[in-house]
């Protein structure tokens, strides 16, 4: 064997190692660092990766388990509501001595428009609230009024979006499916994300609300209808019951198993199976979660299921409970279209809008709280914007309205580790902007996610190349100040 014949037969290593003198100890080492590293390289995952929502721990240890969002689509008055200025009195159709930057420009005025109605302080905290919203104010001791929330983008698909889903553009996911994509379903025989809406209108963007966006399509909200049936097709015809379904489900999973093997990583394929096969644990489990005939007249009473103006909204926060109780991980009771957008005639429909919802809303955290569900359970209650200090469609005192206000605004959260009998943050003298412990939007979901046990920055879905995160980019620190 010749000597180049006993080299090329020689491993690398031991070729580099006797060949020192020449090769140097630098390229030495740099050989033996290549060789390790080529060595631990991992095999590439060849599986397909599936998605599903069975119940996973959280990264960190998690005070909330649970969250129920009534959504107040509109933006609710905080003027008028939650956050008081006296102040404003004095100016009360004078003119306005700042800028003001006006989303219906056809419409403004530049009137200084205080609030006509009063406040006073609630509860042991004193947390002062308006007469427009006297049930909320039994629970002030129970709540975390946030008067400095902020996202800056004046209109309501933008705003909305900034709430929902963490930014402004279209197509991400919404909340609710990042926390069931990110920590499933306590229930195996439920949606983990349902939308419970209005019988009015879809709220503005509709479907958007409840999307997955770009996640796997198993993490959109499952939607509940307002009225009976509330959701279709659950029930199986007469001819179809008992025996007959059951072996009909038998063999259409059997189906269903073939071809899923056969397009494995169809994650939209997966979703519709699974779908299938959570409706039929449905016909059961949920025909008994949405039926509220069960619960006592007292417990019906206390959320205004027999009053005209609170039936329906009672009903859903009604819903939202037995959903949570039975191990749902989110729902979101919304309001209709534009309930709250008060561009005109704000003195009546304020107080419309305040009827319907308040009182149901409070009975939500009292019977939570009631059932020691409320420290595992986060509430919030909010929409996606507030309103301008001044009047706008100056047409008369009946007709007088205020238009849109991003910049400060008021909402509340209770329970899952929120701080209670609290009020966070301010807005300017007029309520104009939030000027005093800011909470963009992204700060909000940054917190929110903490208390589940997750980081905003971990809690990643790899797509286009990079991972992409509920915050996505932004700042979002976790606000200290309202946990408890």
């Amino acid at each position: 064997m010749t000597d180049q014949q006993s080299i090329q037969q020689s491993t690398r290593r031991h070729f580099t190692a006797s060949s020192a003198m020449s090769v140097g100890s630098v390229a030495l080492a740099w050989l033996l660092n290549r060789e390790d590293a080529a060595a631990e390289l991992k095999k590439p995952n060849l599986q397909k990766t599936t998605f599903d929502t069975a119940p996973t721990s959280p990264t960190l240890q998690p005070q909330a388990t649970a969250m129920i969002s009534l959504w107040m689509q509109g933006g609710p008055s905080h003027h008028d509501m939650f956050d008081p200025k006296p102040e404003m009195a004095k100016y009360d159709g004078q003119q306005f001595p700042g800028e003001i930057k006006y989303d219906n420009a056809a419409q403004a005025s530049s009137k200084v428009f205080a609030s006509p109605w009063k406040f006073r302080p609630r509860g042991e905290c004193g947390m002062e609230l308006s007469e427009l919203i006297p049930h909320t104010a039994t629970i002030a001791d129970d709540i975390c009024l946030i008067r400095s929330m902020k996202t800056g983008v004046n209109n309501h698909g933008q705003s909305i979006r900034a709430l929902q889903s963490g930014r402004t553009v279209e197509g991400r996911p919404s909340l609710g499916s990042w926390l069931t994509y990110g920590l499933g379903c306590d229930a195996d025989n439920l949606p983990a994300f349902l939308a419970l809406i209005d019988p009015g209108q879809l709220p503005v963007l509709g479907v958007e609300n409840w999307s997955n966006g770009w996640l796997p399509s198993i993490y959109q909200g499952t939607v509940v209808r307002p009225t009976e049936p509330r959701i279709l097709d659950l029930t199986p015809p007469p001819h179809m019951k008992g025996a007959i379904q059951k072996r009909a489900l038998e063999f259409l999973e059997q189906l269903n198993a073939n071809h899923i093997s056969a397009h494995s990583g169809n994650t939209d394929l997966q979703a519709r199976i699974a779908s299938y096969q959570l409706a039929a644990k449905m016909q059961t489990a949920a025909t008994e979660a949405l039926d509220i005939s069960q619960e006592t007249k007292a417990t019906q009473e206390m959320y205004g299921i027999h009053e005209t103006v609170t039936a329906d909204y009672g009903s859903r926060c009604l819903i939202a409970r037995r959903l949570i109780e039975r191990g749902v991980r989110f729902v979101q009771v919304y309001t209709a279209n534009q309930l709250w957008d008060s561009h005109g005639s704000i003195l009546s429909r304020l107080p419309a809008a305040c009827q319907k919802v308040d009182k149901p809303s409070a009975a939500l955290v009292k019977d939570l709280k009631q059932r020691g569900l409320l420290h595992s359970t986060v509430v919030h209650w909010g929409g996606e914007m507030g309103r301008l200090p001044v009047v706008q469609n100056d047409a008369g005192r009946t007709k007088i309205g205020r238009d849109h206000n991003t910049y400060g605004f008021s909402m509340w959260v209770a329970g899952g580790g929120f701080k209670a009998g609290h009020v966070h943050g301010k807005t300017d003298e007029w309520g104009h902007k939030a000027i005093e412990n800011v909470v963009n939007h992204f700060d909000y979901h940054a917190t929110l996610l903490h208390l589940f046990g997750l980081d905003h920055k971990e809690l990643t879905f790899h797509r286009s190349n990079k991972d992409q995160t509920l915050t996505d980019g932004q700042p979002g620190t976790i606000v200290n100040a309202i946990l408890s």
